[in-house]
C-alpha cells in the first residue's frame, strides 16, 4: 500500500488530514487556507534590501513579515531575531551612539510595524518614552490595564486631602490607604 501524499501541488510531504500535509493542515487552522502564510527563505531579507531600505514615501511602511509579540516587525538573521526598525534606523543612520539608545519613530506606529526609515532616529529611552505622550501611545493613568482609578476618581481623591482620613478614603475607593498617601504627595498620578 502506498502512502498518500499532500494534495497540495508540488508539496510531496504524507497526507495527515482532509488530503493535507501536516503544515498545510496546520495553516488550515490558524489562517483559514492550507496556502495561507508561509514565507520562502530569504524573502524577508530580500523585502528589507529591496523595499525597506529605497523606501521613500512619507507614509508609514509596514512590516509584511514576521512581527514579535509587540508588534514591531522582526527579521531572522544569523539564527537570530532582529527588529527591522532598529536595522533601518542603523541602515539610514548609522550605528547606535551608545547600545543603549533606541531606534524612535516619528509616527507613533512602531507597535504596529511600521518600518519606514525616514521615520526613524536614534534616541535615548527617556526622549523615546516622551514620545509616547507626544503620540498618544503612553499607557499611563486610566490607559494602563491595571489602573484601578480612573483620572476623575484621582481628582476626587486629592479634592478630600484632610477632609476624610486616609483610611476612610481608601475604603472608599477599594485601594490601599498608601496609595492614597502617594496620589495626595504627588508620587503616584503626578501630571494630573
Amino acid at each position: 500500500m502506498t502512502a498518500r501524499i499532500c494534495s497540495i501541488e508540488g508539496c510531496g510531504k504524507p497526507q495527515l488530514a482532509r488530503g493535507w500535509c501536516g503544515a498545510h493542515y496546520q495553516r488550515w487552522q490558524r489562517l483559514g487556507s492550507p496556502l495561507a502564510g508561509g514565507t520562502f527563505a530569504g524573502e524577508p531579507e530580500r523585502y528589507f534590501r529591496e523595499v525597506v531600505l529605497s523606501f521613500a514615501g512619507d507614509e508609514c511602511l509596514i512590516w509584511p513579515y514576521h512581527k514579535v509579540g509587540n508588534g514591531y516587525g522582526a527579521l531572522k538573521r544569523n539564527g537570530h531575531h532582529k527588529q527591522v526598525h532598529r536595522l533601518a534606523c542603523e541602515a539610514r543612520h548609522g550605528p547606535p551612539p551608545t547600545p543603549e539608545h533606541d531606534a524612535a519613530h516619528s509616527c507613533g506606529k512602531g507597535h504596529y510595524g511600521c518600518c519606514n526609515p525616514n521615520h526613524l532616529r536614534w534616541a535615548t529611552h527617556t526622549e523615546n518614552c516622551a514620545d509616547r505622550l507626544t503620540h498618544g501611545t503612553h499607557t499611563r493613568g486610566e490607559r494602563n490595564g491595571m489602573a484601578k482609578l480612573s483620572e476623575a476618581e484621582v481628582l476626587e481623591i486629592r479634592a478630600l486631602r484632610g477632609a476624610m482620613p486616609q483610611r476612610e478614603i481608601a475604603v472608599h475607593f477599594g485601594i490601599s490607604a498608601s496609595l492614597v498617601g502617594d496620589i495626595h504627595r504627588g508620587g503616584r498620578w503626578a501630571w494630573l
